[in-house]
């Protein structure tokens, strides 16, 4: 194209240009009405004369443009250009052959090649065979993990499951999330790639061979660039994979690490890249405060984890920060007072209220601790609760009939789920009152399936054992008008509310609220819910996310001074001087939940493992002092028969597990063993805020200067210095032994 060139593109000059003379004909005013008749009469287009004269330019326009260019034809023609023709017969029955093969193990030459990778390790490449099977000399120079600065290379842990594997041979290497039926949205899933070696694993040693057959465990170097954890190979395109692995337990021992030379983390980052490809249970990630966490099962993994870092991977002298351990924030309350706190939510003046800094937005908050059946019924279904939340349920690209099967089973999973809330709920209520109050239990039960029928949100993250109510809109404010309501779309995601509902939205009956301002309250919808995800994600003990709570947030909001008319944009001018208002009133919403949580007795929620202890008679004193020491609490002990074992079960807290067994092994000479299952998330009894104030608390514990912190304490603090917080603690910073005037000589 020319410098002075005013050529168009071909679709400004034949498709846009055309349609805007159209436009400009039919709404101009001075428009030239006789453009539209051109058009008429050379698409040949049936217009009545009657729309052609109507007053209304818009319907003149339509009229002509839905002949034209309808709009279901243009839909239905390229849906029809853009969707396949679905799978092919040939694409079925060679998958069909494939899946046949490998559960028939054939392992004939002819058949359909299928392995399956189930991880990746590292081998230093000196320990890799010079010859080959038929003795020639192998070339091993170049490192197969993708970096040519590393001396590890990268090998395949794989089983045959039909056909032959050969040196040489080129595969397909399929993600667990490939579909043979979606070729073309499924190239991102699949990759090609060539086996350069095969080997049979001889215990730490590799013996080179030309070939396996269906059946075989081999190690297969060449992957290490296609595959990171695991993978299948196929000769095919044509075949489903195999799932990932799934383990029974995931790494609960969480270490932060940094180089000990800053300049040494592009190193530390490449290492521990390294370490998670060779590592199949590791996992590595980066906290929010920047932090690089490495997850390991336990302490003899974590401890092989960081060696193979420092000698192996990454080579840098490193430091591990103590264990990072997992707590909760939560409130003190009973299964017995369930129907005095409902009766407080809905009625009582027992709530936190603050307001905005531009004085426009007054929030109210009131909390209760959720029935602890409730919250591990929550707890458990994170993922489930993400698919309905998230509305992932019922999508796929599936054929009728598979679609229509999912769609039963997502509503079987809805459903199950609804009655576990509700036997959750029941159950508590149950147990919490006795058996000759059954008005009183009912009564308890109606009122909560109200409450379930009012549920906004989740958290945090949208899925926690958090619940966010909406408010009661009876109550009326002169001074704040205009509530913002909310919707209860979590109840009606989980078939608590019908849908078509309106939850009892009705309009405001004050004079004073315009339909702009209504509006506005509709627009802060989403930042109330962000600070609740806020404060849900961060307690006020030590930031780490609540656990089991309820709350009920009022938030209203009030016209701006001198505003009276309906206009949008006047409702939406911020105060400069104060910020965005939608940031004010998410800033408020998260200060009012934190406090309404430090008014109602905060306490400290803590994991806990389930402990299993082997011991003889002889040593069971031992046993108990090294469970005294770790605030274990003892929940059975039983002896084997016919042996003079001693079999103990107890509960021992994650925080204080970490050199158990290695204590407990030194104080019973290595006769006892342990086994550390996590099992469940139990509050600390203890406050952490503890002051003596009557006698016999000021006679035991003394005037409250002199009193030590007690557990709950002890453990916020230790997690406030870990995340750089503030911490309330006497330091004496210079100490001089006190001098008198007096001189003895």
């Amino acid at each position: 194209m020319g410098g002075g060139s005013k050529a168009r593109p071909m679709f400004v000059q034949f498709v846009l240009e055309p349609l805007w003379q159209v436009y400009q004909a039919a709404l101009e005013p001075d428009g030239d009405k006789s453009m539209l008749q051109k058009v008429i009469k050379s698409f040949n287009l049936n217009v009545p004369a009657r729309e052609l004269q109507h007053k209304d330019p818009k319907v003149v326009l339509l009229a002509v443009l839905s002949r034209w260019l309808p709009l279901s034809d243009a839909i239905l023609s390229m849906v029809r250009e853009v969707s396949d023709d679905g799978p092919s017969s040939n694409v079925l029955a060679e998958a069909e052959l494939v899946r046949k093969s490998v559960e028939a193990c054939d392992f004939s030459p002819e058949a359909p090649c299928v392995a399956f990778v189930s991880k990746m390790f590292a081998v230093p490449i000196k320990m890799l065979p010079q010859r080959g099977p038929n003795g020639d000399i192998l070339n091993n120079s170049t490192d197969e993990g993708g970096s040519g600065e590393s001396d590890e290379c990268f090998i395949a842990f794989a089983r045959v499951f039909s056909g032959v594997l050969f040196a040489g041979q080129r595969v397909f290497v399929l993600s667990a999330l490939y579909d043979p039926l979606k070729t073309e949205a499924m190239q991102k899933h699949v990759q090609e790639a060539e086996l350069h070696s095969l080997y049979l694993m001889m215990g730490q040693g590799l013996k080179p061979v030309a070939l396996a057959k269906a059946g075989n465990i081999v190690a297969i170097r060449g992957l290490g660039q296609h595959i990171l954890k695991s993978a299948t190979l196929s000769s095919t395109k044509n075949c489903w994979p195999f799932s990932s692995l799934v383990f029974q337990v995931s790494p609960t021992l969480r270490v932060a690490i940094e180089p000990s030379d800053p300049t040494d983390m592009g190193a530390l980052m490449k290492g521990l890249r390294l370490l998670n490809r060779a590592d199949p249970f590791v996992e590595v990630s980066v906290s929010a405060r920047g932090e690089h966490v490495l997850a390991a099962a336990g302490e003899v993994h974590l401890e092989r984890c960081i060696k193979d870092l420092k000698d192996r991977f990454a080579r840098v002298s490193l430091e591990v920060s103590p264990p990072l351990v997992p707590y909760e924030e939560t409130i003190q309350g009973e299964v017995s007072d369930l129907l005095e706190n409902l009766k407080s939510l809905s009625g009582s003046l027992d709530y936190i209220e603050r307001k905005t800094p531009n004085g426009r937005c007054c929030v109210r908050v009131q909390v209760l601790k959720l029935p602890p059946s409730l919250t591990k019924v929550l707890d458990k279904s994170a993922d489930l609760l993400r698919d309905i939340i998230g509305g992932k349920l019922g999508q796929s690209n599936k054929s009728s009939e598979t679609q229509r099967s999912s769609r039963l089973e997502d509503e079987n999973s809805i459903e199950a789920l609804r009655k576990r809330i509700m036997d959750a709920v029941e159950g508590d209520i149950l147990g919490g009152i006795e058996e000759s109050d059954k008005d009183r239990a009912e009564k308890c039960k109606a009122m909560w399936l109200q409450f379930l029928k009012r549920i906004w949100a989740l958290g945090p993250r949208q899925i926690g054992p958090n619940i966010l109510f909406t408010p009661d809109s009876r109550g009326e404010d002169a001074e704040f008008p205009v509530l913002v309501r909310g919707s209860s779309h979590v109840s009606e995601r989980l078939g608590f509310v019908d849908e078509s509902s309106n939850g009892g939205m009705d309009a405001e009956p004050s004079s004073v609220v315009t339909p702009a301002l209504c509006m506005e309250a509709e627009s802060l919808e989403s930042s109330v819910i962000s600070g609740f995800q806020l404060a849900t994600a961060a307690g006020p003990l030590c930031e780490e996310p609540m656990w089991g709570l309820a709350f009920v947030i009022e938030a209203r909001i009030s016209p701006l001074e001198g505003q009276q008319s309906d206009d949008l944009e006047t409702s939406y001018q911020p105060l400069e001087q104060y910020g965005i208002f939608t940031g004010q009133v998410m800033n408020t919403v998260k200060d009012a939940c934190r406090t309404a949580v430090l008014q109602k007795k905060p306490r400290l929620v803590e994991a806990m493992y389930f402990c299993e202890l082997n011991t003889p008679t002889e040593y069971l004193g031992p046993m108990y002092a090294v469970l005294a020491r770790r605030r274990a609490r003892v929940l059975k002990e039983e002896m084997q028969e016919g042996s003079s074992l001693f079999t103990v079960h107890a509960y021992v807290p994650v925080s204080e597990s970490f050199g158990f067994p290695d204590e407990l092994r030194r104080w019973t000479s290595g006769a006892s063993s342990a086994l550390l299952v996590l099992s469940h998330w139990e509050a600390l009894p203890e406050d952490p805020f503890f002051v003596p104030k009557t006698e016999e608390e000021i006679e035991e514990f003394g005037d409250g200067s002199s009193v030590l912190h007690n557990t709950a304490r002890k453990l916020i603090d230790a997690v406030r210095r870990q995340k750089g917080l503030p911490v309330e603690e006497k330091v004496v910073q210079h100490a001089t032994k006190q001098r008198t005037l007096a001189r003895k000589v």
